[in-house]
């Protein structure tokens, strides 16, 4: 789920909130654009055009040392994004497929490798996005945003929760709920 990406996103830069609290926003607000930037691709090719689960590492590390070298909000909050994004990618081979029906299992294309150009296999450990498994990884994950965030970020992390849920217990009907044209 973008929400199981999001919360992950935000895990990762807890901590670092947490030592250097005045850069909690930036922090933040990278993490969560950056675990939904990569789903941007639903219109292209999907967990192929913006996903670089191998490639996102050459943009992230040199990111995070920017950030460590000139700390300030702009560097944090970009080296958040491509961290998280970078996660985002390579996290997708844990799951399933991209394919509307994942638990079908009729692809063995989890995310594209623009490096050796070619998909990585799903792993499955998530069955789907939206399973039980995904909505229980994502609550967990939330809890240490919960506990380091505050402000607006609680309310907005409270929200994605609520909304995991929710799509969790109506996942596999939606499907059947797609017109045609979306497939």
């Amino acid at each position: 789920m973008a929400t199981t990406h999001v919360f992950t996103g935000l895990a990762v830069v807890a901590p670092v909130a947490y030592v250097v609290p005045e850069f909690a926003g930036a922090l933040a607000i990278g993490a969560i654009l950056g675990g939904l930037a990569p789903d941007f691709d639903l219109v292209f090719t999907h967990r192929r055009t913006l996903h670089f689960p191998v490639a996102g590492l050459a943009v992230a590390l040199p990111a995070v040392i920017a950030a460590a070298v000139a700390p300030a909000a702009l560097t944090v909050g970009v080296a958040a994004f491509a961290v998280t994004a970078w996660v985002h990618a390579a996290s997708d081979s844990l799951g399933g497929g991209p394919e509307m029906d994942p638990w079908n299992e009729r692809t063995e294309r989890a995310v594209y490798d623009h490096v050796r150009r070619r998909w990585l296999r799903p792993r499955r450990l998530i069955r789907y996005d939206g399973a039980p498994e995904d909505a229980v990884l994502g609550i967990a994950l939330a809890i240490p945003a919960l506990l380091v965030f505050d402000g607006w970020l609680t309310a907005a992390i409270v929200g994605a929760a609520v909304v995991s849920l929710v799509y969790a217990l109506c996942r596999r009907r939606l499907v059947a709920w797609t017109p045609d044209w979306l497939e």
